[in-house]
């Protein structure tokens, strides 16, 4: 009987050694494979609805983001993080190195195109203007007509462009912070402290009809990118470094996949209220 414990001892020993074994095995496999993956950070303002924004409970949430999870649960290469910083910090750091993509309803210029990649078009609105009254149809239209904009953003661009091109038809604006919300200007339209808000025409129309501005009315205007095969869409953006090179690649493959199969006309009806999927042709 005592030589029976002392072998059930030993056993338990050899099988307790066995398991620590397997288990150290194992976690040095996970931590291996943890070590291979390449980090990335998306940064976004979290505040441009409905492409990303803050949902009742705290959580980033909106077209672009949901877009980008979605890519991302296809490329197990990549451990993803997504940050939420100021619009005007996010091309810097992706220049910097900090983050590695932007999603944040990104429209195409010639400036941007100098120092980032683009990926594949994700969505396809186009430019409008939230007022109170008046026709408008393009930025001649608005001249002398009075507004405030995000230095950072395109659609400033776009006006101080005009402004220095057509120096005897400006149009008056005046730059707000990042801070400045979509409904903060829209109220800025309805009380007459400024004429107009340019911006894209999914999120005028949403935030319009989501915030009961019922006196004001969104009319389109014509792009002016100056490449006509770029204008009304948006991107994702990446570093033009070797990173970014290949995460442009690893995105695109995926983004063409998820428009083939659906999921992009599906998330575009349930966060833009309607099918802005861009033609097939189109993803790469």
């Amino acid at each position: 009987m005592k030589i029976k414990k002392i072998s059930l001892v030993a056993l338990s020993i050899v099988a307790l050694t066995t398991l620590a074994a397997c288990g150290s095995k194992n976690a040095n496999h996970t931590s291996s494979h943890q070590k291979n993956k390449t980090t990335i950070v998306v940064a976004s303002d979290g505040s441009t609805k409905p492409f990303e924004y803050a949902d009742g409970q705290g959580n980033l949430t909106g077209y672009d983001i949901e877009v980008a999870k979605a890519v991302f649960a296809k490329l197990p290469q990549y451990n993803v993080k997504f940050q939420t910083v100021d619009f005007s910090g996010i091309t810097p750091g992706i220049t910097s190195g900090r983050y590695q993509m932007g999603a944040n309803d990104f429209g195409w210029t010639k400036e941007r195109a100098q120092s980032f990649n683009f990926s594949s078009p994700i969505s396809k609105s186009n430019d409008a203007v939230a007022v109170k009254k008046g026709h408008y149809t393009d930025l001649a239209s608005l001249a002398g007509k009075s507004t405030i904009g995000n230095p950072a953003s395109n659609y400033s661009k776009e006006i101080e462009s005009w402004n220095q091109a057509h120096p005897n038809q400006k149009i008056m604006i005046n730059f707000a912070s990042d801070q400045t919300s979509i409904n903060t200007r829209l109220n800025q339209i309805e009380s007459g402290k400024i004429d107009f808000m340019l911006y894209d025409k999914i999120s005028l129309t949403q935030a319009i009809k989501e915030q009961g501005f019922d006196d004001l009315k969104v009319q389109s205007i014509n792009d002016t990118t100056g490449d006509p095969a770029h204008d009304g869409y948006e991107y994702f953006i990446f570093g033009q470094d070797k990173t970014g090179q290949q995460l442009k690649k690893d995105v695109d493959a995926q983004l063409k996949k998820l428009q083939a199969d659906g999921t992009l006309k599906q998330l575009s009806k349930k966060y833009l209220g309607g099918n802005f999927v861009p033609d097939a042709s189109l993803f790469n």
